[in-house]
């Protein structure tokens, strides 16, 4: 994805139209990290919190993992500023410009991450001359084993493997400042995983992420000066404080360096540290990160007037407030994790249960849940983020020669197996690819009754990739393999499969047999499950379509392999025709309705795409399948908000998706969850994000078509800017029931824009 709007490109599209949100605040201190705001930048996020008087936050960095694949924090660190204790406090989360501005005992402390490159910088501005104290504080000061349930922090899980433990970081400090480091040894996880999964022949082959990677940083600062060690406890867990004096002044300020680096030897990550440093300017620095979040504002919104409708309104607020915490790990060089993202805090304040350090959070740091995934990029479509996509896209395009060599290694052809739970290196979780397999079972299935043969996820992604080429006239040329690979892997192992129960590899029609497949984790042994054949035909589809955009005309490959693909599966329920959840199925084992993957997001079926047939079938699914009833929520990774929305049913859409957005129960609103998972639960807020943007804008499956409330309720206050495809721009307002604004760039897309019934005397 080489095509990313400049500034100077954004503000030829919007003009004068800039879009600044408004501030969040508080105005009394937090009771503990529970009670946190998150700010970052770049690849950075903190937890930042003021409780007892004194400021503290936490410290996380996309793709920090230890020897273990737990995703670390880097520390905690404490400012206490001497002053005015009756003076007002204020806590303020300035989203336009992307920093936090605390008001404490007669102080200003402003803390931001640099967007650009990989610091924090913490400014306190005093009346009065003040002497500081700054402290690290560490947990990691010594090998902390795990204790019973801490597991499922790692690629560990539920394993009992009793020597199991975090090793310690070196802490190495200086008169200014300390340096602190988690080392991993040559031999991780990563090992152990290739291991039990018989492939120790091919390891030599395979992208190792996690041996000798280095994590950590630097806090320094010109003022500091060291005043000693002391020990503490913070919660649960125990840790020891480097503590730093600063001499008295109005002005002083600190900053925190960090670095990612697989390395023999921790001088040379600590060069990198210097290197880094070196070219900190702190006005120049501040002022380009600021104008970054100005852009980033101005490529999108979501706005309820003051005086709107209260439901409309927190809905406007909690999606501004997540894009936000999404905009923090833009440039990653892993993608947002789904369940915290940059922003977990002590986990006894999700569950009681879980007295571990800040380091946790359940299903694991580097272990990623792909149909969790996919619901936090989708949104980044219409929000304008493409370059956002890029981390995730990533991860995919890294691990692919990995896919593909243990795909040829167990079944002996071509394509990329890419499993539901993945490790960054493309193997399944060790502990969910079954510790306890029968001989002679398939060594490349997992033997596990929800993730078995459940490998058809990759394919959003892939399909994500095609629509930021459709959305955003995106380069995509890097990612072909990995899409291409996806394809044949369905095709080649699925006529592998046939050729194993018999002579033939295709059906009566000539079409591919997906059997063993699973529906999500909820239809298990199916035969053409509908979301993954609706998934292969979308896929396959729009790859030959983007092809010829682009003046490849070798298409016929990918022609051959569409013309084999099954059809959707239809069937009758008490005289209705509704999508199938697949063709046959053996049992239901979760909550999921991957019948209306057909919806979303595969967009066969909906009000603004497909026949009328399908439409009516997909209604009749989402209002009468049984099962479909029986799992419908707005909690978690649930998805009957962006159904409801993409059917055109405004009324429940508006439901679903002001119930979906409820603030949390942790003070942030944006903090959901923890659901299915953990808090923040970013796949449940994705999932909330993506519901909203469908009641406001839809795509026709013309390639043109631009339908705007299209599941919206009309008397309700709102204006929006989303992106469409085409690299279209559609802003939009309701007031009083009437369409008080509209403006799409180009002007041309204007003749596309189709609005309800109720509006098209406004137009």
């Amino acid at each position: 994805m080489k095509h990313i709007l400049s500034i100077v490109a954004l503000f030829a599209v919007f003009g004068a139209y800039a879009y600044v949100p408004a501030d969040y605040v508080w105005d009394r201190m937090s009771e503990d990290s529970s009670g946190s705001m998150p700010v970052g930048g770049g690849d950075v996020g903190m937890n930042v919190w003021v409780e007892d008087g004194d400021l503290l936050f936490y410290i996380g960095r996309s793709g920090a993992y230890d020897e273990n694949n737990t995703l670390l924090k880097q520390g905690r660190v404490r400012v206490h500023v001497p002053g005015d204790t009756a003076a007002p406090f204020s806590q303020t989360l300035r989203l336009g410009e992307g920093y936090c501005d605390v008001r404490l005992n007669g102080s200003k402390v402003i803390l931001w991450a640099d967007v650009h490159k990989p610091v924090i910088h913490v400014e306190i501005e005093s009346p009065k001359s003040v002497a500081p104290v700054v402290s690290y504080e560490s947990w990691r000061y010594k090998d902390r084993p795990y204790r019973k349930a801490e597991g499922r922090q790692s690629s560990w899980k539920w394993s009992g493997n009793k020597s199991l433990h975090t090793s310690a970081d070196s802490i190495d400090v200086s008169d200014n400042g300390v340096t602190f480091v988690h080392h991993n040894p040559a031999q991780t996880v990563f090992d152990i995983t290739v291991g039990k999964q018989g492939l120790d022949s091919i390891k030599g082959r395979l992208w190792n992420p996690l041996s000798r990677l280095a994590s950590g940083g630097r806090l320094y600062g010109k003022d500091l000066s060291f005043a000693g060690v002391t020990d503490g406890k913070y919660g649960d867990t125990d840790y020891k404080s480097y503590n730093f004096s600063m001499r008295p002044s109005k002005k002083h300020s600190f900053s925190i360096v960090l670095n990612n680096e697989q390395t023999a030897d921790i001088s040379g990550f600590v060069k990198t540290l210097d290197s880094i440093s070196s070219v900190v300017s702190l006005r120049r620095d501040r002022e380009e990160s600021r104008q970054w979040w100005r852009e980033f504002w101005n490529r999108s919104y979501v706005d309820v007037p003051v005086d709107g409708d209260r439901d409309a309104a927190s809905m406007a607020r909690n999606y501004t407030l997540f894009r936000y915490m999404l905009g923090c790990n833009a440039y990653g060089k892993e993608p947002t994790k789904f369940n915290g993202g940059l922003f977990t805090f002590d986990p006894s304040h999700v569950n009681p249960d879980n007295p571990f350090t800040p380091d946790f959070r359940n299903w694991g740091g580097g272990t990623m849940t792909a149909q969790n995934q996919r619901l936090v990029y989708w949104p980044m479509l219409k929000s304008g983020d493409f370059d956002m996509m890029k981390p995730q896209f990533d991860f995919y395009l890294r691990m692919l020669p990995n896919a593909m060599e243990r795909t040829r290694a167990y079944w002996g052809h071509d394509g990329a197996c890419f499993t539901e739970q993945t490790e960054l290196f493309a193997f399944p979780n060790m502990m969910e690819y079954g510790s306890k397999r029968p001989a002679g079972f398939d060594p490349g299935v997992e033997y596990n009754a929800w993730l078995e043969y459940c490998w058809d996820t990759v394919l959003e992604f892939c399909e994500m990739i095609i629509q930021s080429a459709i959305y955003d006239g995106a380069d995509i040329s890097s990612y072909r393999p990995l899409i291409e690979q996806s394809l044949i892997f369905f095709d080649e192992h699925y006529k592998y499969l046939a050729s194993l129960r018999g002579s033939k590899k295709l059906d009566g029609e000539g079409r591919l047999i997906l059997f063993p497949g699973s529906a999500c984790e909820t239809y298990k042994m199916t035969n053409n499950a509908s979301s993954t054949v609706a998934g292969l035909r979308r896929v396959t589809h729009d790859y030959i379509k983007y092809m010829k955009a682009c003046g490849d005309t070798a298409v016929s490959k990918w022609d051959a392999l569409l013309s084999r693909i099954p059809d959707i599966p239809f069937r009758t329920l008490e005289g209705r025709t509704m999508v199938a959840p697949a063709k046959t199925w053996e049992r239901v084992n979760n909550i999921e309705t991957p019948q209306l993957y057909t919806v979303f997001p595969w967009r066969f079926h909906g009000v603004t795409v497909g026949d009328s047939i399908g439409f009516d079938a997909a209604l009749n699914t989402y209002l009468h399948d049984p099962d479909a009833l029986r799992f419908r929520s707005t909690k978690g990774w649930k998805q009957d908000n962006i159904w409801a929305a993409c059917l055109g049913l405004s009324d429940e859409a508006f439901r679903l998706n002001s119930e979906k957005w409820t603030a949390g129960v942790h003070r942030f609103p944006a903090f959901l969850g923890p659901g299915f998972d953990w808090t923040p639960d970013h796949n449940w807020a994705g999932a909330a994000m993506i519901g909203l943007q469908e009641m406001l804008i839809q795509a026709g499956d013309d390639g043109d078509s631009i339908y705007i409330f299209p599941a919206w309720p009309v008397d309700r206050d709102i204006s929006f800017r989303l992106h469409a495809p085409g690299r279209t721009v559609v802003e939009a307002s309701l007031r009083d029931g009437r369409l008080t604004d509209l403006k799409v760039t180009p002007e041309s897309r204007r003749k596309s824009v189709i609005l309800p019934k109720a509006l098209n005397q406004s137009l």
